[in-house]
């Protein structure tokens, strides 16, 4: 099956890309999550408008992407949320929550989609997080959950 990514697949493709799947995992994954759209002869205009986005939110160039990498790795990011007893969270922290806790801490403004939490995060304590900054470039974020005073 012929698609194109409109969302970024780790291990896949970036948006805008045109991949080959198998019928299953693009009728039964990509397709229902909005991850990808069916490839038609007429869908060059899409990919065009894809592309054009993706170059808007990408970061420039690799000296940028460097730089940005540099200071999210300097800097811890807290990040406050509601726990049980044990230090285990009411649900769990989100790719969400770390971009928005970065931009809260000082840090650049990350896009979400750009994120990767490895393990979940259900527990209190120091956790490590992926951010994809440019196609060379990833950045380890620390993150530092605590438990959130009501």
């Amino acid at each position: 099956m012929k698609l194109i990514l409109t969302h970024e697949v780790t291990g896949l493709g970036t948006p805008g890309d045109v991949v080959e799947v198998k019928d299953g995992y693009g009728r039964n994954f990509l397709l229902p999550r909005n991850l990808a759209t069916p490839w038609t002869k007429g869908a060059e205009k899409q990919i065009d408008v894809i592309r054009k986005a993706r170059k808007a939110r990408e970061i420039a160039s690799l000296d940028d992407a460097k730089a940005v990498k540099q200071s999210l790795e300097a800097r811890t990011v807290a990040f406050a949320a509601r726990a049980g007893r044990g230090g285990r969270l009411f649900g769990a922290v989100t790719p969400a929550d770390v971009a928005q806790a970065v931009s809260a801490a000082g840090g650049p403004s990350i896009d979400k989609r750009k994120v990767e939490i490895l393990q979940p995060i259900k527990t209190t304590g120091t956790h490590k997080a992926l951010v994809r900054l440019h196609a060379d470039v990833s950045a380890t974020v620390t993150i530092d959950v605590v438990e959130a005073t009501a």
